[in-house]
Parts: C-alpha cells; structure tokens; sequence
C-alpha cells in the first residue's frame, strides 16, 4: 500500500496562495506559462526594453513566459536565445538549451549563435536550487547574478540592457556596486506582481560602461 505523504501547513498556505492568486489566474486567461509574464510586461511599460528586431538572452527561462512576453513585444521580428535548466517547450521565435548557464557547454553554445553579433537585452531569473540554507542559497543566488553581468558586458551592445532578479540581504548591496561599476544607469524595480513578502527586486542595468569608464563612475541614479 502507498502512503501518500501528508501536506505540510506551510505547503498547504503555498498551494492556497497560488491557486487564489490573480496573477497566477491571469496569466491562464491570457495564456502565459507562469505568472512571471506580469513582472516582465509591467518592467517593459515602464522603461520600455523590448523592441522589434531586438537580440534577447534570457536566463533561467523555463517555464519560456518571459519568452513569450520577448516574443509578443517585439512583434516576432527578433531572435530570443534562452537557456534553463529545465526544458522550455517549443515557442516560436525562441531557440533554447536544456542546460547549467555556469557550464563552459552552455556560455559556447550561446556564443556559436551569437557569432560574434551583439545583445540588445539580457534577462536573467535565474534562481539555485533552494538547499535551505539561507546564507548558503544567497551566495549561490549571487554567483549566478555574478556569471549573468559577465555575460551582459562582455555581450551587450552600447545602449543595451540587463535586468536580473536579485533579493534583498546578504550580498545584495555588493552586487548593486558591481552593476553601478558596469552600467551608465542602475535602477531598482519592484513590480506588482512580485509577492509583497517577497524580498525580490529586479535591478535594471542600462548602457555598459567601456572597460576604461568604470573606474570613474557618475554617482549612482536610483
């Protein structure tokens, strides 16, 4: 006989918080995959990222909403090349790899379609696999952020941008210096579809600063 293993209180609240959620019932009724459609869709009205003809890397893209929204916005005249750990399903104008980002396989498999052409947008949600160990999961979390604004600079084009999912705590405010370093413009975001117990936050990085401009950085515009 199997014994079906019983629910916690904690997975109960979950499971009652996401199936009453409006956005998670949203993003049905339009036909998004996950309910993160609403961040990204509510960042780009704002500070207006996506563009027809755009270059798009999104990574830690599975379920593929953010590829949807990338898709829509541009009006399907553009390239999104994602990357996840996890399988995207097919989508129409979105190449994917079922992939570790922090792998060498996964960075050459992004440069061969590339080739040597430049990023409008970099996206990256990526999140570690949750141990349970709070300081351990934040450092990991920002080793992914680390990997991701390496990729961004090295990649972008000069008035391109890197929007990454970042939490707030230990590591957050080193982080936010290593993109002040690196972008002309750094900017938090907190969309409404982020849960508001959530310590979430996007931080938005625009114009890459050449090698040679990042020792004398403008003061910081938040």
């Amino acid at each position: 006989m199997v014994h079906k293993p019983k629910r916690t209180k904690s997975g109960k609240a979950w499971m009652h918080e996401h199936v009453t959620d409006p956005y998670v019932k949203r993003a049905q009724v339009d036909g998004y995959r996950s309910r993160a459609a609403y961040k990204l869709l509510e960042i780009d009205q704002r500070d207006h990222l996506l563009r027809p003809g755009m270059t798009v890397v999104d990574l830690g893209a599975a379920p593929g909403s953010w590829c949807q929204v990338a898709v829509q916005r541009m009006k399907r005249q553009g390239r999104v090349l994602a990357i996840d750990l996890l399988p995207v399903a097919p989508l129409a104008g979105v190449e994917s790899l079922e992939g570790d980002f922090s792998d060498i396989a996964a960075l050459a498999w992004l440069e061969e379609r590339l080739q040597n052409g430049r990023v409008d947008l970099v996206l990256s949600d990526m999140a570690p696999n949750i141990s349970g160990v709070m300081l351990r999961d934040q450092a990991r979390h920002y080793e992914l952020c680390e990997l991701a604004l390496e990729f961004a600079v090295k990649w972008l084009k000069p008035d391109g941008a890197f929007l990454v999912k970042v939490f707030q705590g230990v590591g957050f405010e080193a982080f936010r210096r290593q993109m002040r370093e690196a972008f002309e413009q750094v900017l938090i975001r907190k969309p409404d579809a982020s849960r508001d117990r959530s310590t979430e936050v996007y931080l938005l990085g625009r114009r890459p600063l050449e090698a040679g401009a990042r020792d004398s950085v403008a003061s910081p515009q938040d």
